[in-house]
């Protein structure tokens, strides 16, 4: 009786001074390893129930996604915890600062807000942002294709999240994979998810937490390395990671002064207007450079990557052009690559042109953007492109955060695709050393904003 008096005595101690050392250390933890005690389950009817010291649930046919959520909300912290999905036929994800409308989904209840996406499919998006019930992807992983392969299916892997301030990353087993700037959401519950599912094939699959803990107070931020993509949707900003990283704005929302109108000694009288931190160009009847005309930035590139938000009116036709020159006395816009901005369903250029290369984020008249609809945002709201170049020639064309596009330039596919083009006539056409960026005016109104550059 001595002796285990002395045992529960001893654990007793070691427990204390346990609960005392992660207390010094600011953690706290979630999930206690035996119940459910502050947590609930919000939406689906999937399972979870607590099993050798994890959170296990279960997913169930038809049930829609299903959450368990904390009952508190919180909104600066750093959370932790360890997560295992045994198959890789279904999906999962972890809710931060999310929110419960209990009369969305038909009345069924909906969860809302950014989640971490667990993703054990071969796209392997795991350690992405998703924006659950809202606005869709936020950060695909294709923007950080580096952190792909990082989780293992079948094993607990490390998850690491942050949000501090208007800032979100992630980390799986330790490596950096997203890193959100967003406005929407100061505070929230944590969730966990089990996705819904329609298939008996993905039925009776488990997904598994535990060791789930959170930090609220003296939060440092963990410094991401330099070349991580930032997906940042405060207008016309950079973050401190971003001035630091290289990049510089093109646009401020405010001026003009790094553009000139094409062939032009200063920016268009008309033509074009800055108002509400938007620059656009304005309608003239669909008559290219008859209006204001195209601007180009003042300084020339060679390697970089460029984001911008644009924002279509109806039918409308635009386009960011690189590598131009102003070398060619062309009739209408000025020559160069194109990323298009085209509004595919209503103006005739979608059908123009050879298997749809004159379509929204194509290379214009020489390589088909390949989409999905549901990266798609509607005529009238901001969808987000990008084009990098890098220093070997290779292009990529991204939209919406998905790359549709990756060609070289100066390869012998490339200059067969000239040959056949409406550039076939313009010498070495799109291999030049160094361009201006370029903003059509094609006659159509159209909007840019957060126009941004790095160079590489």
């Amino acid at each position: 009786m001595k002796y285990q008096s002395l045992l529960a005595g001893a654990a007793f101690i070691f427990c204390s001074l346990s609960g005392q050392a992660q207390s010094q250390q600011g953690w706290t933890d979630l999930f206690d390893g035996k119940t459910l005690n502050g947590w609930k389950r919000l939406a689906g009817t999937a399972q979870y129930k607590v099993e050798d010291g994890a959170i296990v649930g279960t997913t169930v046919m038809h049930s829609g996604n299903t959450f368990l959520t904390t009952e508190k909300e919180y909104g600066d912290f750093i959370l932790e915890l360890d997560a295992k999905i045994e198959s890789s036929v279904s999906n999962s994800g972890v809710q931060t600062r999310s929110h419960f409308d209990p009369a969305g989904n038909g009345g069924k209840g909906k969860v809302y807000g950014r989640q971490m996406e667990i993703d054990p499919s071969e796209r392997d998006w795991t350690g992405g942002v998703y924006d659950e019930a809202r606005r869709d992807w936020l950060y695909p992983l294709s923007l950080n294709p580096g952190a792909r392969g990082a989780f293992k299916v079948g094993v607990y892997n490390h998850i690491r999240i942050e949000c501090i301030g208007n800032e979100m990353k992630t980390w799986i087993n330790n490596i950096p994979a997203a890193y959100v700037v967003d406005t929407i959401d100061q505070k929230g519950f944590i969730g966990l998810q089990v996705h819904g599912i329609d298939k008996e094939a993905q039925a009776g699959k488990n997904v598994y937490f535990k060791n789930i803990r959170i930090k609220t107070k003296g939060l440092k931020a963990t410094a991401f390395p330099a070349g991580v993509y930032v997906v940042n949707t405060v207008p016309n900003s950079l973050s401190p990671y971003e001035k630091t990283t290289g990049w510089s704005l093109l646009f401020d929302g405010k001026t003009t002064a790094a553009w000139t109108g094409a062939y032009k000694e200063k920016f268009p009288d008309k033509g074009w207007k800055v108002d509400k931190g938007v620059l656009t160009v304005l309608s003239s009847e669909g008559k290219e450079s008859a209006n204001g005309g195209d601007i180009v930035t003042k300084e020339q590139f060679s390697a970089f990557d460029l984001s911008f938000e644009f924002k279509l009116s109806p039918g409308a036709n635009s386009g960011v052009k690189y590598f131009v020159t102003l070398s060619e006395k062309n009739t209408g816009s000025a020559i160069g690559l194109e990323y298009q901005i085209l509004d595919d369903a209503l103006h005739p250029d979608a059908k123009l042109g050879r298997d749809g290369n004159r379509t929204l984020a194509s290379l214009y008249d020489l390589i088909k953007a390949e989409k999905q609809a549901r990266f798609l945002r509607p005529i009238g709201q901001w969808n987000r492109g990008r084009v990098v170049v890098y220093p070997d020639n290779r292009v990529e064309h991204y939209l919406n955060g998905i790359k549709v596009i990756e060609y070289t330039r100066g390869s012998d596919d490339f200059r067969r695709l000239v040959s056949i083009s409406k550039y076939k006539d313009w010498k070495n056409f799109g291999e030049a050393e160094k361009g201006h960026i370029l903003l059509q005016d094609h006659g159509n109104e159209v909007s840019f904003r957060s126009i941004k550059i790095k160079k590489l």
